[in-house]
């Protein structure tokens, strides 16, 4: 992997993909570019970042069963202005969760990349239309909404704004799937889209029980790990109720609905946690206390156990219900 440190245009045969922002996210969905044979071009203003990236990325690509080599069809530049953007196809921005930030990218994406490739954002929580908004191109703005391990997680949420031309969208969807990729479609632009939307509903309620003294945390990821999280692999929430018949589960929704938690803002307990620092990993301390040994030892058997639930998953044989 070779930094540039000014425009350099290649001619070869392979699709050109720009990655804005070489962070977590940013590193994972350039090695799913790389994996699939698109020469990529990752944008981060951060010497660390940029410095890191090469190590993160074969690592990343390794997890792919993947030659590490690949990295060598990543190129990495500190200006998005120093990408050969007349050769990129799509451009798929990966910052920070800020979004001024992410309409100030856009803005200068607006003019560089060609009018006639999508342009998309990474974001787990801004509309897209709030993003793509001012924009003279708008209409080319579209949501490619990632799981982290993006390069582990299958599925990608294709999000559509209300001035998004559904072209664009259809587009974007072929080039996720031509990667390996699941995908869904977002019609409508709502915070969080479809996924998180449906996670946070249930974290809202996992945090609720933890906090009255329902379950220990513990206790609550066994619930969803052995109990009903075990048949989703199989199938999802509406399949399921359909084997398990509407009936019984209108009677079951009436009584428990009433009881869930429908708070319009986080309990305190989340509050205190994130006021204390107690972040999680990152910090030391969550709900569990964590060194570098046990952070360690826990994202391998995460990452070991997601490809194995991988190899599950696109080793069925395929079944959609009539």
């Amino acid at each position: 992997m070779v930094e540039q440190k000014g425009p350099r245009i290649v001619a070869n045969t392979h699709p050109h993909a720009a990655i804005v922002g070489g962070g977590i996210m940013g590193c994972d969905i350039a090695a799913i570019f790389a994996a699939g044979g698109w020469r990529v071009h990752v944008v981060s203003p951060s010497q660390a970042t940029r410095d890191t990236l090469p190590t993160r990325l074969r690592k990343t690509l390794a997890g792919l069963d993947t030659a590490p080599a690949l990295a060598d069809q990543v190129q990495v530049w500190e200006r998005i202005e120093d990408v050969p953007w007349p050769q990129v196809e799509i451009v798929i921005e990966a910052a920070t969760e800020d979004l001024a930030l992410k309409q100030r990218l856009f803005a200068q994406l607006d003019t560089l990349a060609r009018p006639d490739i999508p342009l998309a954002s990474n974001t787990s929580s801004y509309p897209i239309g709030d993003i793509g908004k001012d924009l003279k191109t708008r209409a080319r703005v579209v949501g490619l909404h990632f799981f982290m391990p993006a390069h582990l997680v299958p599925l990608v949420e294709v999000v559509s704004a209300e001035f998004t031309d559904p072209a664009v969208a259809e587009r974007a969807q072929a080039v996720m799937q031509s990667l390996g990729k699941e995908t869904i479609s977002v019609h409508k632009d709502l915070p969080g889209f479809v996924a998180n939307r449906m996670q946070h509903a249930l974290v809202r309620e996992a945090l609720w029980l933890v906090a009255n003294g329902a379950a220990t945390p513990e206790d609550v990821d066994k619930a969803v790990r052995y109990g009903f999280g075990f048949r989703f692999l199989a199938c999802g929430p509406m399949l399921q109720k359909e084997m398990s018949g509407w009936d019984t589960n209108y009677l079951s929704g009436s009584m428990i609905y009433p009881s869930l938690c429908n708070d319009s803002r986080p309990p305190d307990m989340f509050r205190d946690m994130v006021a204390q620092g107690h972040t999680g990993m990152k910090a030391g301390r969550g709900l569990w206390q964590w060194d570098e040994n046990s952070i360690r030892q826990e994202k391998a058997r995460y990452e070991r156990m997601l490809r194995q639930a991988f190899l599950l998953l696109t080793g069925e044989s395929e079944s959609t219900p009539p």
